[in-house]
């Protein structure tokens, strides 16, 4: 695990937290991969699952020594991608809208998370259209940017606003490497403003370009190369943004705007689909 802390003024004036970010996680003690639903995914491939292990428990203690509240969920077998706790759920203002899964392979993770939002005391709302959480629900500042075109369907869109009383807008996604918004788009700062987030271009359609270049005109633009090794799927405190190593130039270019950066290898769990974001689920004003 590298760590670079960087202090310094680049004109970035980072979201500061009322209390430290609480966040969900869940080992993946039953990782594999053995099915195909995202093109990451090869089922002929051997998984190391003590490796995965090993590497989410490095993102595990990364967050603990950046004084994270983190949670446990129980993982359960028969269900591989339970890791991928962004995917279980959106939090916000201590309501938990649940997930609902594009595949049957991921339909039990759904209630799942469901049955630990109530124990843990959020209001829990059932999702009625298909929607894979953070995955695709993404809030900046008091927007939540919605991702859709191979998961989460357009009518889940208005299902959020509604029960999240947030504004919603629709990104459409277009290549299928990028199957969920926060493996093209990063939230840097939760505050928001207009370079409060890092995205791949190549991953939208024009439409859904022209928005995050209207709203976000000082974002970060990340090279195909860091996208490929899913560097987008980092997550951020508004400090330090915690990073796939293997994107050295998105480092980079955070360390010049004054984010501090921990790299934190999860290549094992990226033969799923997913990384460090996708196994981070944010609980915003928990009970």
């Amino acid at each position: 695990m590298t760590r670079t802390l960087v202090s310094g003024s680049t004109g970035h004036d980072p979201a500061t937290y009322s209390r430290a970010p609480q966040v969900l996680m869940c080992r993946p003690t039953h990782f594999t991969v053995r099915y195909r639903i995202n093109p990451w995914m090869w089922p002929e491939q051997r998984t190391d699952t003590p490796l995965a292990l090993r590497q989410w428990e490095n993102l595990y203690a990364a967050y603990r020594d950046l004084g994270f509240d983190v949670r446990l969920i129980d993982p359960l077998p028969g269900l591989p991608d339970m890791v991928y706790a962004a995917n279980g759920g959106t939090v916000v203002d201590g309501v938990a809208l649940t997930a609902r899964f594009r595949y049957v392979q991921r339909a039990a993770e759904g209630p799942a998370y469901a049955a630990w939002f109530r124990r843990a005391g959020f209001d829990v709302h059932e999702a009625e259209a298909v929607n894979e959480g953070e995955g695709d629900l993404l809030l900046v500042g008091d927007t939540i940017y919605a991702g859709t075109g191979f998961r989460t369907d357009p009518h889940a869109h208005a299902e959020a606003e509604r029960v999240l009383g947030r504004e919603v807008v629709s990104l459409r996604l277009v290549d299928p490497r990028y199957y969920h918004l926060d493996t093209a788009f990063a939230v840097l700062d939760p505050a928001g403003g207009p370079g409060s987030v890092a995205y791949l271009p190549a991953a939208f359609d024009d439409a859904s370009q022209e928005i995050l270049r209207f709203r976000f005109p000082d974002a970060v633009i990340v090279s195909e190369h860091d996208a490929a090794v899913l560097g987008l799927n980092c997550f951020s405190d508004g400090h330090t943004v915690v990073h796939a190593p293997q994107a050295e130039k998105f480092a980079a270019d955070l360390a010049e705007r004054g984010y501090g950066t921990v790299a934190v290898d999860t290549s094992e769990l990226r033969r799923g689909g997913g990384g460090i974001k996708c196994c981070t689920l944010e609980l915003r004003e928990t009970p």
